[in-house]
This record gives structure tokens, sequence and C-alpha cells, in this order.
């Protein structure tokens, strides 16, 4: 059937990489009409950041397991790049659609395109509507009684929690209308996935990622069962020790959206009901602190770019030399928990969240480095660096940030290891070179006679580097 003779809908899909719980593809599904799916990878309209090379990776990934996903239902997955106001305009009159559905994005630069193509859709009379999908109280909804937005996350929290019950998921549907064709009886051509050079070349450095995770929907839905059937019970102990599996790794499913946090939060609630543990309730909050970070880039879409707390533009950050700083991106700081955190994130895309506030924490205080230059080394190797959580995270431990960490706050990395990771059972899954030290030896290589052969010493010293910090904080407090 063309288009020609039936209104077609489409849907565009973005971070919400997923059938369950898809609002925008649901409304599709009970309208009927010829169906057009469409990802565009758009890195070039104007503020919009282009992807680092870990989520490049997990993308590629993604979409293969959705593409799959759709063509199961009767649909398929249609790939286009470019600017997506210009694209979804063009593929819009290609297959004569009356309507287009999306689920909404909170950046700053994306909603100016989503606002764009619901104004041409108006001006053309087509319908455009977007819907709440991943997020499960929007930024606009959760206000103080002044009416403005919450700066700290427990007032925030509070509040959300006061507020009613996230919606119930949407079931994923069995089968979507066939796909729609142009004038011509066609399909609309698109982009072969291979061709957008999402893969690292050479070298290729994802083989650690490889074996680490599986991108998509059923590998998110597998993440939940594991984690309520294992960690979530210990979670708020076993969240703050790096070498067990006491996480829930689903950050890098929730940034692409092949899980919604409204199934998250109600697979929670059946499985323990209402009189779940205290630890549930902690990692309920974590999802908290998700929406709290979106809400921040909602208010402040240069939230990657500029200090949440303008008295941190007259800090007296440090260039760190270029072997200081390829110590830190390497995991060679002589430090074992900074080094050994920084040498998981190369390996597998991700850093237990405890490690992470450790390993920035040396950066921006020890080294005295610009918090900026952390968040876009992460932004480049986590497979969960998203646009809100990357960067409120930096600030909040570089303190320049909305709730931030005081900044006299400066981990220790050997305190930490020693009291996180006693065993060591983490340091030496990731220094093999430290294995001969004993569980207290470890922690403090250098204190170590000749068994800690081919680690490096410390860069800094952790008292003079927290002096150093203190003071030029100190300075900007004084004014």
């Amino acid at each position: 059937m063309s288009s020609g003779t039936l209104s077609s809908t489409l849907v565009w899909l973005r971070d919400d990489l997923r059938l369950d719980d898809n609002p925008a593809l649901s409304e599709a599904a009970s309208l009927g009409q010829p169906l057009t799916v469409v990802y565009v990878l758009d890195e070039s309209s104007p503020g919009v950041r282009p992807l680092g090379g870990a989520t490049k990776w997990w993308l590629h990934h993604s979409l293969a397991d959705l593409s799959a996903g759709l063509e199961a239902t009767g649909s398929r997955l249609l790939l286009r790049r470019g600017p997506a106001a210009e694209v979804i305009r063009d593929l819009a009159r290609e297959t004569g659609a009356g309507t287009v559905l999306w689920n909404r994005r909170y950046g700053g630069p994306e909603r100016q395109v989503d606002a764009g193509v619901k104004a041409w859709a108006a001006e053309q009379g087509l319908t455009a509507a977007s819907f709440q999908a991943n997020l499960m109280f929007e930024p606009w909804t959760v206000r103080t009684g002044a009416g403005g937005p919450y700066k700290v996350f427990t007032p925030f929290w509070r509040a959300c929690l006061d507020a009613p019950e996230p919606r119930l998921p949407l079931d994923a549907p069995e089968r979507l209308p066939a796909p729609a064709v142009d004038a011509e009886g066609k399909l609309p051509a698109g982009e072969p996935l291979d061709s957008w050079g999402l893969l690292p070349r050479r070298p290729d450095w994802s083989a650690g990622l490889a074996s680490t995770w599986q991108p998509g929907e059923a590998g998110a839905h597998q993440r939940l069962e594991d984690f309520l059937d294992g960690p979530a019970e210990d979670y708020g102990t076993g969240r703050d020790i790096p070498g067990v599996e006491g996480t829930s790794r689903l950050s890098a499913h929730l940034r692409f959206g092949e899980i919604s946090p409204f199934r998250i939060w109600h697979a929670l609630r059946e499985h323990f009901g209402h009189a779940a543990p205290a630890d549930v309730g902690i990692f309920r909050s974590e999802l908290g602190w998700r929406e709290f970070c979106w809400q921040l880039l909602y208010e402040n879409p240069q939230l990657a770019a500029r200090n949440y707390r303008p008295e941190f533009d007259h800090f007296a950050w440090q260039t760190p030399s270029d072997a200081e700083l390829a110590a830190w991106q390497q995991g060679r700081t002589g430090y074992p928990l900074v080094d050994a955190g920084m040498r998981q994130l190369w390996q597998t895309g991700w850093m237990h969240n405890r490690v992470r506030m450790a390993a920035a924490s040396f950066l921006v205080k020890n080294l005295l480095a610009d918090w900026r230059l952390g968040e876009a080394w992460f932004w480049d190797t986590l497979v969960d660096a998203d646009a809100a959580s990357n960067p409120a995270n930096w600030q909040w431990v570089a303190g320049s940030g909305a709730d931030a960490s005081p900044y006299f706050r400066i981990f220790n990395p050997v305190t930490q290891s020693k009291k996180f990771d006693a065993g060591a059972r983490y340091l030496r899954e990731y220094l093999p070179e430290l294995s001969g030290l004993d569980d207290k030896a470890i922690h403090e290589p250098w204190k170590a006679e000749g068994a800690a052969a081919g680690y490096p010493g410390p860069i800094v010293g952790l008292p003079e580097s927290r002096a150093r910090a203190l003071e030029t904080y100190q300075r900007l407090k004084d004014g």
C-alpha cells in the first residue's frame, strides 16, 4: 500500500533504543498506519555533542539489536545520518507521513531541534507528538515552593517521592504496522550500519568491551534480572566494594534507553513489594540522582563546558604536564586504586563508581587539573557517558557543581583502597604487576622492596598535593 493512499506514521528514535515501554512506538502501533521507524545519527546540528569512542561502539551493537527486534514485529529500522531536522522533514515528505512521534529528550541543543521539527510539522498540517519515556520525573514538574529548580539532591528526591508513583511501563508491541513506502511503492533508502564507522578500526581496542557487555534490550533485561536476584538486596554496602559484583551495571543500558527507568522502578516493586529492604531504597535514590543530573542539564545546557557555580570561573586550575595527564589516563599514577580504575575503564568502558570518585578527585585535586579534562576523557571512554550525569558528577567532585562535594573533601586513594578493597581483589585484577605483594603492601607499593617491579612510583605526593589544593581553594574563597 503506498503512502499516497493512506497517511503513514513516522517514529523517530534517539536515546530510546527499545521496544518495551516505548510510548512513541506504542502510539504508532495503536494508529495502525504504515510505519517508518528511523534512527538519525546527528552530529552536525548546532550544539549537539559528538559521541565518544566507547559510546559509538555501544551504539553500533545496540542499533543492530534493535533492528533485529523490529524485524521480528514486522517492521524495520531505517538509518540515516545528518542534521536531524532536515532528515526528518525529508523522510516525512518521502513517506507521506501525517504523524511524527518521538520520546522527549532534555539537552538544550536537542530540545531546539525537536521544537523546530514540531513547528515545521504544524506549518505543514502534520501531527507531531512527543512522550515521556526516559525520565520518571520531567524537569519542569519538580519544583521548589518558590517555583524554581532544586539545587540540592535530597529535597529534590523527597519531592519526587512525594509525587504520584511513576506510571506503569508499557508492554512491547508484538506486531507493528507494515513499513511505509514512497509514492512509487518503494521502501525509503537507508544507510548500512557498517558505513557509519562506529566500530574502532586499527587498533581495535574493543575486545574487553565485547567480553564485558551485551548491548541491546535483551542484555539490559538480563542485567536487571541478575541484579534483582543478586546484589540488589545488599546494594547499600555492596555498591562500595569494587572487587565484587555489587552494582546493577545498568547505566549504559539506561544511557541508550535499552531499558526504561519505569521498567526498573516497577520491577523493584514487583520483586520486593512495598516492604523492600533499605538497600533497595538506596538503589532507587541512585535512579533519583540520574533524574537530578538531567534536571541540572535541562536548566544549564552548558553543564559540560561551564562551572555550575560561577565563582569557580576564577579557580586557579593548573595545566598538568603531558606526562602527568598520560599517567592518569593510562593508569600509571603510582596509586593502585586510581590506576586499577583507569585500566578497568580502558579495558571495559566502565569503572566502579567508588573508584570513579577517587580517580576524579586525584585529577582535579591532587593534580589540580580542570575538571573538564577529566570529563572529556570519560566522555570518550565510558560506555555509559551521557550528557547529564558525566559533567554533573565531574562538577560534583570538583566542587563547582550543584550539591557539590565540598572542595576540601579530597579522596585519599590509599585510604579508599584499604577501606573498600582490603583484600586487594580489585587491585590484583587490573594491576597484575602487583600480584606478588601481600594484602597490606599492595596499597602502598612504593614502600615495598623489589616486589613491585615495573610499577611506577607516585607521580605526586599526597600530603603536598592536598595542601596545594586546599591553599588554592582558600585563595578562591578569600577572593
